[in-house]
């Protein structure tokens, strides 16, 4: 992913309510080095495209206009336009949908963990955890984070499902995030 959003912070500290989502589906989720865009060079040849093609050709006043002529301009990106990258050939040859089905529903969060101490996310992403509020990210706000020791003596690992999204320093009283 990109670290700007609505896949990353842009540099600040916490999650995005996508990366939240992503993870609850069971979705890891990774990120290009900051302030490195040839690590997301398919994508930023993309927008590089749809500003040419579409962002500098059309003037559009409102955000239904824009989705009209996003909307127009998807089939022949994908459908009608050759790629060079691909043979000439269009991206629509190539894809093929995800196996994985989607949910109904986000599927029930729960921990099997025996040791686990399972905490609720409070309003702005707050923990309490032994006697200490420790902030994790405002994006978990109302969800349970589980909590399990680590291999280091006064660490703890916060567990979003079955990701880890930040270690305690039980020592230093300090949170350091586990940003993929």
């Amino acid at each position: 992913m990109d670290n700007g959003p609505p896949w990353g912070t842009k540099g600040r500290p916490g999650y995005t309510s996508l990366e939240v989502w992503l993870m609850w589906l069971g979705i890891a989720v990774r990120h290009g080095r900051p302030r490195h865009p040839e690590t997301q060079g398919k994508d930023e040849r993309f927008h590089r495209t749809l500003g040419g093609d579409v962002v500098r050709r059309f003037v559009m006043y409102d955000l239904a206009e824009a989705q009209a002529t996003f909307d127009w301009y998807r089939p022949r990106y994908n459908e009608i336009r050759p790629h060079e990258a691909i043979g000439l050939d269009v991206p629509a040859s190539r894809f093929r949908p995800s196996e994985r089905p989607m949910p109904p529903r986000l599927p029930e969060i729960a921990y099997d963990n025996d040791g686990d101490a399972v905490r609720k996310a409070q309003d702005g992403g707050w923990i309490h955890y032994k006697g200490r509020e420790w902030r994790i990210s405002k994006a978990f706000h109302k969800l349970p984070l589980a909590i399990r020791a680590t291999e280091k003596d006064g660490e703890m690992a916060v567990y979003f499902c079955r990701f880890r999204v930040a270690v305690l320093d039980l020592r230093g009283g300090t949170v350091r995030l586990d940003r993929g």
